[in-house]
């Protein structure tokens, strides 16, 4: 998810299946219980606090541990801006995560800047490039990341090698134009490889925003496996006021499971607990663009988050993980890595701690 390409959407209401939303009964676990606290070292940086549902301060990192998180991602910038989320701030935020005792998914987006659907700027180091060059690019910059975070022992459980690629990245050299996938391929097999030579047992997703569409799923996934690409672990981005309903999302989830024969992780998904907001940059999500006709407020966006969960374990998925829990309101952490202190937060309604860094209560991560 990435602040520019949502506000135009169209809001979308849909009535849930009960089949869908009630609790599994089926064998199947949800064994990858995520969050994605990419902005988090930066909010630490400027005072913020995080409070428990007890009110007591204490670490965000064991806040989500205690409501059963396990599993952190972090993206990766090339070089940003504002200095945060580069190689530097990955491997100091790693070695928090690892601390923890909770696994790490790092997430490549190949920029310096947010990658998403609708853009994927190359690094400008990289922007005069060839696609020989970008492949080498590729491959050099992944191992290097890689070996950095290995040598400091925070291997990456888990690397993305692009973020929601639906198209494409490192445009326009690695954009997908009439249906050819072999340039994006060739970028994506350098990432896969550059992952295995750093550590063999690090599993290497490839990320889409495609819940929406099995169609587009198909179409995307086929592509790179006709193009010979390999990868452990398929992932899709669910947001249920751009990606249809829950049933839909089961259908989605369960065909690219069966299709590709490996794991299925939602990497990304959020709900808003208010309607207002908190600074002067406008909400991504607005809260009145609601699903399921659920209430933005906290027993609204836990019961969501667990009905997302719900729908991704009984589809055969293997995790969920929650968008930025973490970002709440602090200034000085805003949304454009190019003026972060000048910017405002676009998710503050759609944290899971509310404007003064309270958890909210009911949020659990569920096997």
């Amino acid at each position: 998810m990435k602040p520019s390409l949502r506000a135009v959407v169209a809001a979308i209401v849909f009535a849930v299946p009960l089949a869908i939303a009630t609790p599994a009964h089926a064998a199947n676990t949800l064994t990858m219980l995520g969050t994605d606290v990419s902005s988090l070292q930066r909010s630490l940086d400027l005072g913020a606090k995080y409070y428990n549902k007890s009110g007591a301060a204490a670490d965000p990192y064991d806040i989500l541990k205690s409501a059963g998180a396990n599993y952190m991602r972090l993206r990766i910038w090339n070089n940003p801006a504002s200095g945060y989320n580069n190689k530097a701030k990955v491997l100091q935020q790693a070695k928090a995560v690892k601390a923890k005792g909770l696994k790490l998914l790092v997430d490549f987006h190949y920029s310096d800047t947010w990658a998403d659907p609708g853009k994927q700027y190359p690094p400008a180091a990289w922007a005069s490039h060839s696609l020989t060059q970008l492949q080498t690019d590729v491959y050099n910059y992944t191992y290097d990341v890689c070996t950095a975070l290995k040598a400091q022992g925070t291997t990456p459980d888990s690397v993305q090698i692009g973020n929601e690629i639906n198209v494409g990245m490192l445009w326009p050299k690695g954009q997908v134009t009439n249906s050819n996938f072999a340039p994006l391929a060739s970028l994506l097999k350098q990432g896969y490889n550059a992952t295995k030579a750093c550590n063999s047992s690090t599993q290497v997703w490839i990320h889409t925003a495609d819940a929406d569409s099995d169609a587009n799923a198909r179409w995307f996934y086929d592509g790179i496996k006709a193009q010979g690409v390999t990868w452990d672990v398929t992932a899709l981005s669910y947001y249920c006021m751009w990606h249809g309903t829950l049933s839909n999302l089961y259908n989605v989830i369960a065909d690219v499971k069966s299709r590709y024969g490996k794991p299925v992780v939602i990497a990304e998904t959020a709900y808003q607990f208010t309607t207002a907001n908190a600074d002067s940059t406008s909400n991504s999500i607005p809260g009145t663009v609601l699903c399921d006709n659920i209430p933005a407020s906290w027993a609204g966006q836990a019961q969501q988050f667990t009905w997302v969960q719900n729908t991704a374990r009984n589809a055969g998925a293997v995790g969920v993980f929650y968008w930025e829990p973490t970002w709440y309101a602090v200034k000085g952490n805003g949304w454009d890595p190019a003026n972060i202190n000048g910017t405002g937060d676009g998710w503050d309604n759609m944290a899971t701690f509310d404007w003064t860094g309270h958890v909210n209560p009911n949020i659990v991560w569920t096997p």
